[in-house]
């Protein structure tokens, strides 16, 4: 009998484990499903400009898209995926510091978010792509994410394979051509747009869609912490970046910029391919450069670009080196006025912003999550508050309140005053009314 009840027990149980597994699955599954335009503060205005005459969205190429998206087929030894790094209930990241590629190698370069991608204006950590098309072939090609030889070799593979020849006539109208492999892949890209979220909600007006400490951190947000000067939002372009390159003293944890600079130039000086140039983005200690190694221009010396901020509870770590774990490792880095190197934007300065006032940050961060992924989010946010309270590496408290360096008459710090206090009044008033 107590065989029988144990068998029972572990049907039970295993039955259990099945359906949760498939629940599981169908949420996934879910979660890569392109989605509705009608979403609280979502800019249609603005993404009908987005979308290239010569690329319209059509259901049917999205479908392609997305199959692409997903197919390992298109690496060189059938493992690799764009899915693979931009696993969508990851937030469509793989939420690891540098992305895992072909034969198990790592990149220099965290993989950014696809979710609202169709925003930026230019495309990769250091804009060296200007569009969602251009983007889509690089990975594809570079020798460490999907290894594919050449963008011929991709066309003959993806050609040769029956489902694809009549899916690429249907929708094409002809064979398959490495822009049509592109053009569907942007075009599924393009529906991975992510709104309704609760601060969405409290600038439509409900001003109980966030908490007391959410507001008082949007108000820090749009003072004291400095953040409105990159991350800007309004009605229309709801964003939260300047869609700008920044050197805010990441990169100078690690590299010695002059140097590298040097050797960039003159592996560049030889005319470096736009491959080329990929590759020394994501293959080489040169990659800390980044946007200096689009343009040449010593002004953007470890610059890389504003990244939006929602859903970031779902897309950790952060920066472009998936160097800092949590939102708190991130506010520190802010509020010590980054890492000081030659290069550092005029706009890092030290913030003097205090303990309960990154905790209000933080928490006002955390109403940039889409309803889709609020649960994860969820379960990030508690991880991340534990950790805050134990191991804080950027944190150090005397340069953000300018207790280093010069000090003078109204003058405190390396590089200018501390903000005063947060005043009582709240200057936020965007939303909620």
């Amino acid at each position: 009998m107590s065989y029988i009840r144990t068998l029972l027990c572990c049907l039970v149980v295993g039955a259990l484990g099945v359906a949760s597994f498939a629940n599981g699955q169908e949420a996934a599954d879910k979660l890569a499903e392109p989605r509705p335009l009608d979403q609280v503060g979502f800019p249609h205005e603005l993404y009908g400009w987005l979308i290239p005459p010569d690329n319209p969205q059509k259901p049917d190429k999205v479908a392609l898209g997305k199959e692409l998206f997903f197919d390992k087929r298109l690496s060189a030894d059938n493992t690799q995926a764009c899915a693979s790094c931009h696993v969508p209930n990851q937030g469509f990241t793989d939420q690891q510091p540098t992305s895992d590629g072909i034969h198990h190698q790592f990149g220099q370069r965290n993989a950014p978010t696809v979710l609202n991608a169709a925003f930026n204006v230019l495309q990769f950590w250091d804009g060296r792509e200007p569009t969602l098309e251009d983007q889509a072939k690089d990975p594809i090609i570079n020798p460490i994410e999907m290894g594919m030889k050449n963008l011929d070799e991709v066309v003959a593979k993806v050609g040769g394979i029956p489902e694809y020849q009549v899916k690429f006539k249907a929708v094409f109208s002809g064979p398959v051509t490495i822009g049509d492999i592109q053009r569907a892949i942007a075009a599924y890209e393009r529906t991975q747009v992510t709104f309704n979220t609760p601060f969405d909600r409290f600038n439509a007006g409900e001003p109980n869609a966030i908490s007391e400490q959410a507001r008082r951190g949007w108000s820090i947000y749009n003072g004291k912490g400095r953040c409105m000067s990159c991350h800007g939002v309004n009605p229309t372009q709801p964003m939260f970046t300047d869609n700008r390159f920044h050197n805010i003293g990441v990169s100078a944890h690690k590299s010695d910029f002059v140097p590298l600079a040097r050797k960039a130039l003159t592996l560049l000086a030889q005319g470096a391919g736009a491959q080329q140039l990929d590759q020394l983005a994501i293959q080489t200690d040169m990659s800390g450069l980044g946007r200096f190694l689009v343009t040449k221009d010593p002004h953007d010396i470890g610059g890389f670009r504003t990244m939006g901020l929602r859903n970031l509870l779902v897309t950790q770590p952060y920066f472009h080196d998936g160097s800092q774990v949590t939102l708190w490792d991130v506010v520190d880095h802010y509020n010590k006025g980054g890492v000081q190197n030659p290069f550092l934007d005029g706009g890092i300065v030290p913030l003097g912003l205090t303990e309960p006032e990154i905790d209000d940050l933080v928490a006002f961060l955390a109403t940039l999550t889409s309803p889709e992924y609020a649960q994860a989010a969820q379960v990030e946010f508690n991880k991340q508050l534990k950790l805050s309270r134990t191991t804080r590496p950027q944190r150090d408290t005397a340069a953000s309140m300018g207790l280093k360096g010069r000090n003078g008459p109204g003058l405190q710090g390396p590089f200018g005053d501390i903000g005063p206090d947060q005043m009582p009044e709240d200057p936020a008033l965007l939303g909620g009314r």
